[in-house]
């Protein structure tokens, strides 16, 4: 991999993290268009874009870095209060701040489960195949069209619960086939259990912290190994630099986008897009 390849990748890694397109299956493709294949192993080029994420992970923590803070403050006093025995209206804040925690803690949980179980078939041939990321593509689009049907609209972020945490948690483990796309699973989740377009984007961004963050750090220390000489860990660092800026940006959009906009026009792309791939999967592309 060359420094243009790295920082191709970087800007694609950005551009496609939070919008619903599917990242990994963008990477992909650039990765097989560029030739990487034949350069680097599956396991570099997993490696190599699971820590680019860390890049795409310090623009969601810069731009939301406020709730964070008021989640993880909240949570913190909150449980407190809660050991101490409090109730009532006192410390209604803290203790809402807390339950959004738990939610974001327990969606967590399907994703850290399963990847980790997952991990030799997500590093793998078959996730690199154009079948399965066009046929993701195909799939996760007419299911955001569904859930754009049939979601009510009404619930705000801080109205999350268990039930939102399960629907929405357990989405997010479809992220992990190239294709669907992280943010397009989470906010079709989050549209089925009834939030506004803004809210399941929002929830979305901070649901993928926790996964984006064990992602890349345990990857960092097995990259750090299969990643061998200082050009690929320089190329390494600069995709993670614009990942994270591009990366900002693409969130600011989609948040202000989806205030008043639908998702069909992310629909439509995925249908098309994943429409083409399968038609070069069957010609053995």
């Amino acid at each position: 991999m060359n420094l243009l390849q790295a920082i191709i990748l970087g800007i694609i890694q950005g551009l496609t993290e939070f919008i619903p397109i599917s990242s990994s299956g963008h990477l992909i493709i650039a990765e097989k268009l560029m030739g990487l294949e034949t350069t680097m192993t599956p396991e570099q080029i997993t490696a190599f874009v699971a820590v680019m994420q860390l890049g795409t992970l310090a623009a969601v923590i810069i731009y939301f870095f406020s709730d964070i803070l008021s989640i993880t403050l909240g949570w913190i006093q909150g449980n407190l209060m809660w050991l101490q025995g409090h109730r009532g209206n006192r410390g209604y804040t803290a203790r809402k701040a807390s339950r959004l925690g738990w939610v974001i803690i327990v969606g967590t949980i399907p994703i850290g489960v399963v990847g980790l179980l997952a991990k030799k078939i997500i590093e793998g041939n078959l996730t690199k195949s154009l079948f399965v990321i066009g046929t993701s593509m195909v799939v996760w689009a007419l299911i955001l069209w569904l859930a754009e049907q049939v979601g009510n609209r009404r619930r705000e972020m801080e109205h999350a619960g268990l039930r939102e945490a399960v629907i929405v948690g357990t989405a997010q483990v479809f992220a992990l086939i190239p294709g669907s796309s992280r943010s397009g699973t989470t906010i079709a989740g989050a549209l089925f259990a009834g939030m506004t377009r803004e809210a399941a984007a929002r929830f979305s961004f901070l649901l993928s912290i926790p996964a984006i963050a064990a992602s890349g750090i345990l990857e960092l220390r097995e990259a750090i190994h299969i990643l061998n000489g200082n050009t690929h860990m320089l190329n390494l660092l600069v995709a993670t630099l614009i990942s994270a800026v591009v990366g900002y940006g693409s969130i600011a959009f989609l948040i202000n986008y989806l205030r008043r906009h639908s998702t069909y026009v992310f629909i439509a792309y995925r249908l098309i897009a994943g429409l083409i791939l399968l038609a070069l999967a069957a010609k053995g592309f």
